[in-house]
C-alpha cells in the first residue's frame, strides 16, 4: 500500500503591523479555498485558533520586529521553517514605525501612555530580514493579493515568485496612464518604485507614495531632482521618503541626504 503525501504546512505569523497584509490572504476568496485544498494551513491566528505543532514546509510573516521578545520569536520561526516569506512593508522595511528610528522612543512612550514604565520596547522598527535569513520578500503596502497567489503557488510548484521588479512607471504605461509628472506636474514616486499595485494613485491622477517600496537599483538623486524641480523643497523630499518603506535603504539613505543638507543650510 502506497503511503498518502502529507500536503505541506503552511503557517502565518504576524509581529508589529496593521494585520493587512494578513487580510489579503484572506481576501484571496475563491483562490484561498483552491490553495487550501494544495496545503495544510497549519497556523493562522487571524483566521483560526487551530494549530498544528511542530515544522512548517511555508511560513509567510507579516510585521517588523519592535520587542527584544518579537525578536527571539521571529529566530524560533525560522528554525521551524523550511521557506520563510515577508509580506508587506512592515516585514520587508521596518513599516510607517520604523518612523522611531529618528526619533526618541522614551519621549513618544511619555506623551503618549500614561504609565510608560510599563512599555517594553526597542528603539528602532527593523525588517525581519535584520534578525533571520529570508527566503523571499512580497512587498506592499498591504501586499497584492494576486502576488500573493503567485508566491503560494509558486512554493507548490517549486519555482521561484514571478514578481517583476520594474518600476510603477511601466504599470502605468500598461494601463495606458499619461504621465501625471509630466503632463501635470504632479510629484510622484513611481519611478523608483517597485510595481505591483496596478499603478493605482497615478490612475486616479494622484502621484505615487511608494507603498511598494524602492524597486531595484533605483536612481535617488535623479528622483530628487525631478521632485526638486515640481517645487518638492529638502523638507518636503524628506517626509516623501519617509512614509510605510521610510527603513527601506534606498529611501532611508536619499531621506537622510536631504536632512543633512537642510540642517547644513
Amino acid at each position: 500500500m502506497v503511503a498518502r503525501r502529507r500536503k505541506p504546512r503552511l503557517a502565518v505569523w504576524k509581529f508589529a503591523s496593521c494585520d493587512g497584509c494578513q487580510l489579503s490572504l484572506l481576501d484571496c476568496e475563491d483562490e484561498l479555498l483552491a490553495i487550501a485544498g494544495a496545503i495544510d494551513i497549519a497556523y493562522f491566528l487571524e483566521a483560526t485558533r487551530c494549530s498544528i505543532e511542530g515544522r512548517y514546509d511555508l511560513s509567510l510573516v507579516e510585521g517588523s520586529i519592535t520587542t527584544a521578545h518579537d525578536a527571539a520569536r521571529i529566530r524560533e520561526v525560522r528554525a521551524r521553517t523550511t521557506t520563510l516569506v515577508t509580506i508587506g512593508a512592515c516585514a520587508t522595511a521596518g513599516g510607517i514605525q520604523a518612523l522611531r528610528n529618528w526619533a526618541s522612543v522614551e519621549d513618544y512612550a511619555s506623551i503618549v501612555y500614561a504609565r510608560p514604565d510599563y512599555i517594553e520596547t526597542l528603539a528602532t522598527s527593523t525588517p525581519i530580514a535584520d534578525h533571520v535569513a529570508v527566503d523571499f520578500e512580497l512587498r506592499g503596502c498591504p501586499i497584492s493579493t494576486r502576488q500573493l497567489v503567485e508566491v503560494v503557488s509558486a512554493f507548490l510548484a517549486g519555482r521561484r515568485p514571478v514578481t517583476p521588479p520594474h518600476a510603477v512607471c511601466v504599470e502605468c504605461k500598461l494601463a495606458g496612464n499619461v504621465c501625471i509628472m509630466v503632463a501635470h506636474g504632479t510629484p510622484c514616486l513611481g519611478p523608483v518604485t517597485h510595481a505591483g499595485c496596478g499603478a493605482i494613485c497615478p490612475s486616479y491622477d494622484r502621484g505615487c507614495y511608494g507603498c511598494y517600496g524602492p524597486k531595484e537599483t533605483p536612481n535617488m538623486p535623479s528622483m530628487s531632482a525631478w521632485l526638486h524641480g515640481l517645487g518638492v523643497d529638502r523638507p518636503g523630499l524628506t517626509r516623501l521618503y519617509r512614509t510605510f518603506n521610510a527603513g527601506a535603504e534606498p529611501f532611508r539613505e536619499e531621506s537622510e541626504r536631504h536632512e543633512r543638507q537642510d540642517h547644513q543650510g
